[in-house]
């Protein structure tokens, strides 16, 4: 079995549905800049895994030709918004299996404006297992989009455990954009006030507009490759892969009759709980992390959900400031999803380069102090949960 290193990552600024170069040219932007950080040439790639959910079949063929053909196999993966960390997780096994020692994983996506919806309306929902328990809980509200009432009503079940307050769920987005706003990348760099974020339109539960990430076009990569290949090439790989675990829905999922359920707390729980295990270390000793803040609610959750506060404390977590710069963990230095904005195909593979920029000493304003361990949780709903802890090798 061999280790995993990071030899380069490449990343593109998001940018609004409308205002994005076509996505096969954003991929090969992310793919160019990728390379030439890693220090190897495309004819050194022995496989490679792109990842989108708005693309037709083979698109990642389309998008790697433009960096050239070379026979190699592209596997193209599809897995809602943990596509780019699912395609990290496969060029990942690759090289710990031993079939190849210098693997691309990139992702892309260009996005319509708006609230995520079904796509293919002449068959079944994909979701429809999660849709189902859904309305059973809820019910349905016509009013709000569909994935507002799954987020925001994960928001009300754990208001329901542990009485937090609204206002608890809106300093995660003041929070984003005070990080975003070192951020060149990101697409919300303007502060917000706890006051703006909380009048914003109502979307369902505790959530505001605000406090949902918006639709974005993007693409990012990332070059891994064995130690053995790094020493041969002389490459400066000093990023780890320490642990990484994918986890799907348990059958809580559907028989829990709770919303934390149904968006993923207990994928995140045992993702986290495996990668800990595999790396031999835990929260305590994590500086940084990039995590899955969809909505405000999901961020809340996946505190408690990786172990980064014990269950019913994320409230004094947010309060006390545990979450930012001077805390207990740096959550979010890029500004998250919620600030940087959220290409699905893209964003576990920019969780990637952010976190491996501060593992680097290299995030510039963003930088957080003595980082030796970073985290990231990237998770679909339908679903799919990728967890990867990243060290100094």
């Amino acid at each position: 079995m061999s280790r995993t290193l990071v030899a380069g990552v490449g990343m593109i600024p998001f940018a609004k549905p409308g205002q994005s170069a076509d996505w096969d040219v954003m991929a090969e932007q992310a793919i160019r800049l990728a390379l030439t950080d890693a220090g190897v040439g495309y004819e050194q790639i022995q496989q490679a895994y792109a990842g989108y959910v708005y693309a037709d079949s083979t698109a990642g063929q389309s998008a790697l030709y433009r960096v050239g053909c070379t026979g190699i196999p592209i596997v193209n993966v599809n897995n809602n918004c943990s596509t780019g960390s699912t395609a990290l997780f496969l060029a990942r096994q690759m090289i710990e299996a031993g079939v190849a020692d210098c693997v691309l994983a990139f992702g892309f996506e260009q996005m319509m404006p708006g609230a995520l919806g079904a796509v293919f309306n002449d068959r079944k929902r994909t979701l429809d297992h999660h849709l189902t328990v859904q309305e059973q809980i809820l019910g349905y509200d016509d009013t709000s989009p569909l994935v507002a009432q799954q987020f925001g009503g994960a928001g009300l079940d754990y208001q329901s455990r542990y009485g937090a307050a609204d206002e608890v769920f809106g300093m995660i987005s003041v929070k984003a954009r005070r990080h975003a706003a070192n951020n060149p990348m990101a697409l919300f760099r303007d502060p917000l006030s706890l006051d703006e974020v909380m009048q914003s339109k109502h979307l369902y539960g505790p959530l505001t507009r605000y406090q949902a990430c918006p639709p974005t076009c993007g693409a990012a990569a990332a070059v891994l490759v064995s130690p053995a290949f790094a020493a041969r090439h002389g490459l400066d790989a000093r990023v780890e892969i320490l642990g990484q675990a994918m986890t799907t829905d348990y059958a809580d999922t559907f028989t829990g009759r709770s919303m934390m359920s149904v968006v993923g707390f207990e994928m995140t729980r045992e993702a986290a709980r495996s990668v800990y295990e595999q790396a031999g270390v835990g929260p305590d000793d994590i500086q940084v992390v990039e995590l899955h803040d969809c909505f405000t609610a999901n961020e809340l959750i996946s505190y408690e959900g990786l172990g980064l506060c014990d269950e019913g404390e994320a409230e004094s977590y947010i309060r006390d400031g545990q979450n930012t710069y001077g805390g207990r963990h740096v959550v979010n230095p890029s500004g998250g999803l919620l600030s940087k904005g959220h290409p699905l195909g893209a964003t576990g593979l920019a969780q990637c380069y952010e976190l491996t920029q501060q593992l680097r000493g290299s995030a510039d304003r963003r930088q957080v102090d003595g980082v030796s361990h970073a985290l990231q949780h990237n998770l679909g709903l339908g679903g799919a949960c990728v967890v990867t802890l990243y060290g100094v090798a």
